[in-house]
């Protein structure tokens, strides 16, 4: 099992400035971090690679996908733009040494019809992800595909919809994530949520249900570990949480106030909690 730390809640792209954050993570026990990519800058991954490996941080990436480079649009342009963004995100998580790219890369974040996917928008999205795939491969990196709740996105919203889209895809580098805050709105049964994808679960994101500190609020946490122990899960767990650091984010998340006392301290407690309650079992 490995513990990380979502870069998200300090920055939306890591700078030589975050690296005092990063080494403060290393010190509280975390063996890596994961960060955003939304450039594609492979010489400035390649640098910060080094560095990590300097200070024994291993590593993931989370990246996303908008309205111009939708891989499930109408637009034939938009969806070729979608999985060359993709394609150039993996050359960054190679570049930077990262063996997972998770998100929801597989269509527009924030972006709505007003309607169900429909059959194209569910067949474009399977292919476009089987080309992401295949690169992905090419990289030695796996993907972790995300799903969201409603109010986020309309083409994955549940474990099982992410389940029949991974099987769709057919590609061993196409995989999937379970992400709480998500589930915690959308499934209906969190134990059989985390079973029925456990198969092609190879990431965890771990979110209280404000986006705070994790323990602190109502997630169903020992149902979560539980499951996720029986299932032979043994991959990340990856703290993601948001605060008021980045107006953009704080806006794109709806984070209007505040819900931990400080970065660190939500860091600090948030990784005490999971390894706590994972060695329980």
């Amino acid at each position: 099992m490995k513990f990380g730390m979502n870069m998200l809640l300090w920055t939306d792209t890591v700078r030589d400035e975050h690296r005092p954050i990063m080494e403060r993570l290393k010190q509280m026990g975390y063996d890596g971090v994961e960060f955003p990519v939304f450039d594609h800058d492979t010489k400035k991954y390649a640098e910060l690679g080094r560095w990590l490996d300097d200070h024994g941080l291993e590593r993931t990436v989370v990246t996303c996908r908008g309205a111009d480079d939708n891989p499930i649009s109408s637009d034939s342009a938009a969806r070729a733009k979608g999985i060359e963004n993709n394609q150039r995100t993996l050359d960054c998580c190679q570049a930077v040494g990262a063996k997972i790219m998770a998100g929801p890369f597989h269509s527009t974040l924030g972006g709505f019809t007003g309607g169900v996917p429909t059959a194209d928008e569910w067949k474009w999205g399977v292919e476009s992800m089987r080309a992401t795939a295949e690169h992905a491969a090419q990289c030695g990196v796996t993907l972790a595909v995300e799903y969201l709740n409603r109010f986020e996105c309309y083409l994955l919203n549940t474990a099982a919809d992410t389940a029949r889209f991974i099987r769709e895809v057919g590609h061993p580098n196409c995989r999937m994530m379970y992400d709480t805050f998500h589930a915690n709105i959308e499934e209906k049964d969190l134990a059989e949520a985390i079973r029925c994808c456990a198969e092609y679960t190879v990431h965890v994101h771990l979110s209280e249900n404000d986006r705070g500190t994790p323990g602190r609020g109502h997630i169903h946490w020992d149902l979560t570990f539980d499951t996720l122990k029986q299932t032979g899960y043994d991959g990340w767990f990856v703290i993601e949480a948001f605060g008021l650091a980045l107006p953009a984010l704080a806006a794109a998340t709806k984070i209007w106030r505040r819900m931990f006392e400080s970065e660190d301290q939500l860091a600090r407690d948030g990784l005490a909690f999971i390894k706590r309650e994972w060695n329980k079992r």
